[in-house]
């Protein structure tokens, strides 16, 4: 590869071309480690583009390596959804991945020689005292009592700590660093605690585990990573993974921050995501309201829309919140050029046009996508029975109404001009049907004579016509920051409780005959066939509207 023709498009890609041209590495490994906990959302696909992408312009290679030091919170469930996600987002990490439970051995081992090196202790403070010893911004911290004892009997209790003869919380193995030092992530830091739980992967071998301060650092100095791309809260923790590094005297990878993503009407803590999944505000991790990847996946999003959302955000080194909008921006643009062109009633109302032929039905025709020619055409079947939308039909209209009203003619789409004659009731005032005369020489939505309507509708044919159920989803949250709320509130006070309307409605049948799962739905929206569709009921989610309110804001 030629350096010299390699252009930086941030901070990040400038530091790597530095290092490539000043020889330091031949070529670069990044990782994306993230802890199987929970499912993956949005922020963590901005990591996976960052990552895997560097690596793939540079000719390097991104390590997807599993942070499973916490047992209590890991499952395998967590792991097979974090690597669907990687691979579904195009990305591929070789031919294993990695865990930091792969170098449990080797860490323990590390961390017997900080202890033969004085520069470790176990300690038995309790959690509440170790806060509190800890001191603040403001105040040092307070050395352990148990800070100073020998070599020997750091080494013998460590080894009950692994032998199991400690109950969790008595006891911890703590770096001994400098308990006034003005970064606190630097005031003896916990590295081992005892957590008497069943690892996904180790099963019960140990019963201690390393702290993420203690395996972040080591796991990128074993695996040879050159470039440690972290997000900005690690910006503090550096220091302290350089000072194991150093104690250690083993390879260094250099450590660059970024800022994380924040999203509007949007969560990105994997504890308040999973309490939505707990508590039954959602359907679980993948409910496509959720900004989790598999959510988004559900709910219609591609992985050209993501990887489009996180190359226009950009890296940055300053903590901003990106508008909804913009993701939604991102989906829009990449659907309209793959999305199939379908018509759906969503309140249907019956449409007669009297004086079409009774018992005769024609095929029209229409375009699949206009934006792409090799989508070709497909049949739709049009009668003297109709359904269209309630909301196109107005006894009394005010002036900007383009639709139906009586005396008014449109056009309908793919078919006829047709002009509204009158309207029937039920005996609750509703209107239940409309009456419509069709010009026979207005075939395909054009007048012979070259006349123009201003109202364009949609339609399906009532009796060549399926039933769809359709999810027409909002944002989760009725807030921007949903975390904006009084003292003593829970974010789940701003749930929308709005954010899912069910809609059943009508759709072509065309929709049964055909393997597409993106749709748009003239007039409504962008939409996805559900895995929820089966033995021919059809369930569509709704992935986004066709208003591109991130454009208007002038953006």
């Amino acid at each position: 590869m030629n350096y010299e023709d390699l252009k930086a498009t941030n901070f990040i890609e400038e530091i790597i071309i530095e290092d490539l041209k000043s020889g330091k590495h031949k070529s670069i490994c990044t990782r994306f480690p993230p802890e199987p906990n929970g499912y993956l959302h949005i922020g963590h696909a901005k990591s996976i583009c960052l990552n895997f992408g560097l690596a793939e312009k540079f000719g390097g290679r991104c390590n997807l390596r599993f942070d499973d030091t916490n047992p209590e919170k890991e499952d395998t469930e967590y792991v097979e959804s974090i690597k669907n996600d990687v691979r579904w987002l195009g990305f591929s990490w070789g031919e294993k991945e990695f865990y930091a439970s792969d170098y449990f051995e080797k860490m323990y081992e590390w961390a017997v020689e900080l202890i033969k090196k004085g520069k470790a202790y176990v300690c038995h403070l309790s959690p509440e005292e170790m806060r509190k010893y800890r001191g603040t911004l403001n105040e040092p911290g307070i050395e352990s009592p148990y800070r100073n004892r020998s070599v020997e009997e750091n080494l013998l209790m460590f080894e009950k700590m692994k032998n199991g003869e400690f109950e969790e919380g008595e006891a911890v193995l703590r770096a001994k660093i400098d308990m006034s030092s003005p970064n606190i992530n630097m005031r003896d830091p916990v590295m081992y605690r005892i957590i008497k739980s069943n690892h996904h992967r180790t099963g019960d071998k140990w019963c201690i585990y390393p702290s993420y301060d203690w395996a972040h650092g080591n796991e990128d100095s074993i695996e040879g990573v050159t470039h440690s791309i972290c997000t900005l809260e690690f910006e503090d923790h550096r220091p302290l993974y350089d000072w194991f590094l150093d104690q250690l005297g083993v390879y260094h990878s250099r450590q660059i921050e970024f800022a994380r993503l924040n999203l509007t009407y949007t969560v990105m803590s994997k504890r308040k995501l999973l309490k939505l999944v707990q508590e039954k505000y959602v359907s679980g991790w993948d409910d496509p309201r959720m900004p989790t990847i598999s959510g988004l996946r559900r709910r219609g999003y591609t992985p050209e829309s993501i990887k489009a959302f996180a190359e226009k955000i950009g890296v940055s080194k300053s903590n901003s919140t990106v508008e909804y909008s913009l993701l939604e921006y991102c989906i829009r643009e990449d659907l309209n050029k793959r999305a199939q062109r379908c018509m759906v009633v969503l309140d249907p109302i019956k449409l007669i046009i009297t004086n079409y032929p009774e018992n005769h039905i024609e095929y029209l025709e229409a375009i699949n996508n206009p934006e792409d020619e090799s989508k070709g055409k497909r049949k739709i079947i049009f009668s003297r029975e109709l359904f269209v939308e309630r909301d196109d039909f107005r006894e009394v209209p005010d002036p900007n109404f383009f639709r139906l009203t009586p005396g008014k003619e449109v056009r309908l789409q793919h078919a006829y001009y047709v002009t509204c004659k009158g309207f029937k009731k039920d005996d609750e005032g509703n209107v239940i049907e409309i009456y419509c005369e069709y010009d026979p020489d207005s075939r395909g939505g054009w007048s012979s004579d070259g006349r123009k309507v201003k109202g364009t509708i949609h339609w399906v044919d009532a009796k060549a016509s399926i039933d769809v159920e359709l999810r027409m989803y909002d944002h989760l949250f009725t807030k921007e920051n949903p975390d904006d709320v009084e003292e003593g509130e829970d974010f789940t006070k701003n749930i929308n409780t709005n954010s899912l309307v069910l809609k059943n409605g009508k759709g072509e049948l065309f929709l049964l005959e055909t393997d597409e799962v993106h749709f748009q739905f003239l007039r409504v929206g962008y939409f996805k066939k559900d895995e929820d569709s089966k033995d021919g009921k059809l369930i569509f989610n709704k992935t986004v509207g066709l208003k591109d309110s991130y454009n208007k804001k002038g953006k």
